[in-house]
């Protein structure tokens, strides 16, 4: 069949595509105009649920190529010997907009990476920072809510986000980060990336370190003031998907230093800190970055909806050789992630493009929406079985550990828990420059006037109360910008 003639979905072609058919020049539409029927039904179909968080982003393909040995820390074939490459494809998003929200928006932004290995697909599905606001997934419902809108009003609401943060002193460290410039990047080409998390790595030798990865971006760092990103909203909403997709199309391919820490297991007995706090971060100079591979975007998809849209990324796609850890928001995320995308896209969400293993897949999933059975045929779906010859592999078999704390289930912490203080107090003090101080400053003023109503006063002396424990200047200038009278009461529960 001529490969240029205009076809229904079930390939026959067709003439009419223009008009509708009708009763006369000039009468009413015919119901059995099968063409009209199928274009407006699909049409009327043609979007799938938004993501609860990160709806908007930007995605591009490109290459994953190991320039560094880390063979000693994990078995992963990726990392087997330097030179070793991949495809892969990358998801950049902000966290808190809907999908026709603006991308200099004040928030965190999404870092997914999705590695096409040998071992399967390796998904590394973190943000722009170190840390995060919360440290255990059952606060994350309640935290995005109040990112979100009013049920009343479906608006946005500063009383309802600083009076979570304020009620949740842990969010302290991430929260100066999202109001310093890093809150407003330069969309996506100038901001490192993080797994954020801290997870494992498990070598050949079945010895098992703790480690955390760092994208460091080779554009150079670029953030937006307050103003810049505001001004940007209103002349051009999509500025990152345009900045990304300009700068592939014209050969600028966007690249990224990836980097570890390695924590033994012994140094995780002995930190300050529970190492698996997503809080908090570790400190480079005890923990040094060891350079592992670049990562080169340099594909923008045919298709949006069919590769940005329809892409699912999950912390639980891990491939032999990278693993977990205690992080309690982590594990909250290894059922969530998967189960939104069952949800949003389907149970066979893994069998479109984007997110399908390029190598041998053998299980016995065949049912559910949009099922395909090119790959299966006429295969059992069931095992064990006489019919096929797949067989686990054992040297595969997971990495087996004892349990902590006598295997006893608790929700109790450990008496360092709750120091939500000192390194947001080194953040200010340390790591940002007087520039980075002065406009973090204003730009938590000029959030924390938009908090109203009859508990103002209260949730600004709450916050109020978590700066000065961080630090006292920076308690002090946020009070007197929102001028606020510092008193002894104050000054006492800061202590």
């Amino acid at each position: 069949m001529d490969s240029k003639k205009l076809t229904l979905s079930n390939g026959a072609p067709y003439y009419e595509h223009q008009d509708s058919q009708t009763v006369g020049p000039r009468g009413p539409v015919l119901l059995q105009d099968f063409v009209l029927q199928e274009n407006l039904a699909h049409f009327v179909r043609e979007r799938i649920p938004e993501r609860i968080v990160h709806a908007k982003g930007t995605g591009a393909y490109g290459t994953f190529t190991v320039t560094h040995d880390i063979s000693q820390y994990t078995k992963a074939k990726l990392f087997s010997k330097v030179g070793n490459s991949c495809r892969m494809f990358a998801r950049f998003s902000t966290v808190g907009g809907e999908k026709g929200s603006a991308d200099t928006a004040r928030d965190p932004r999404g870092f997914a990476l999705k590695f096409y290995t040998e071992d399967g697909n390796w998904d590394l599905v973190g943000n722009n920072t170190p840390v995060f606001f919360i440290k255990d997934a059952k606060k994350f419902p309640d935290f995005i809510h109040t990112q979100k809108r009013v049920p009343k009003t479906n608006l946005k609401s500063a009383t309802m986000m600083w009076d979570f943060w304020s009620l949740n002193p842990e969010s302290l460290h991430q929260v100066l980060i999202l109001m310093s410039d890093r809150g407003t990047p330069y969309g996506y080409r100038h901001m490192h990336g993080f797994g954020s998390h801290t997870f494992s790595m498990i070598n050949d030798k079945n010895e098992r370190v703790w480690v955390k990865f760092h994208m460091k971006t080779k554009q150079g760092i670029k953030n937006f003031t307050d103003a810049e990103a505001v001004k940007m909203a209103g002349e051009n909403p999509d500025f990152a998907q345009e900045d990304m997709c300009n700068a592939i199309e014209e050969g600028n391919f966007p690249k990224w230093t990836m980097y570890i820490q390695v924590m033994t297991e012994e140094q995780a007995r002995d930190f300050r800190w529970n190492p698996f706090d997503i809080t908090k971060v570790w400190f480079q100079g005890d923990f040094p970055l060891i350079e592992v591979g670049e990562i080169e975007l340099n594909e923008v998809p045919v298709n949006y909806f069919a590769h940005v849209e329809q892409s699912t990324f999950s912390p639980s796609n891990l491939i032999n050789g990278i693993s977990f850890s205690p992080d309690k928001m982590l594990q909250g995320r290894l059922f969530s992630y998967p189960d939104a995308h069952r949800y949003r896209v389907g149970v066979n969400a893994h069998h479109l493009e984007v997110n399908r293993c390029p190598f041998a897949v053998n299980n016995y999933q065949r049912d559910g929406f949009m099922a395909d059975s090119s790959h299966y045929q006429d295969k059992p779906n069931y095992h064990p079985n006489s019919f096929d010859e797949i067989k686990p592999d054992p040297t595969y078999k997971n990495y087996e550990y004892e349990l902590d704390s006598a295997h006893v289930a608790n929700y109790s912490r450990n008496e360092n828990d709750d120091d939500h203080y000192t390194q947001p107090g080194l953040l200010y003090s340390k790591a940002m420059s007087p520039e980075d101080r002065q406009n973090l400053v204003s730009n938590i003023v000029g959030s924390m006037k938009g908090i109203t109503g009859p508990k103002k006063d209260e949730i600004i002396n709450r916050q109020l109360c978590h700066f000065f424990r961080a630090n006292i200047e920076l308690g002090m200038k946020v009070a007197t910008q929102l001028n606020v009278v510092i008193d002894a009461n104050m000054m006492n529960h800061s202590k």
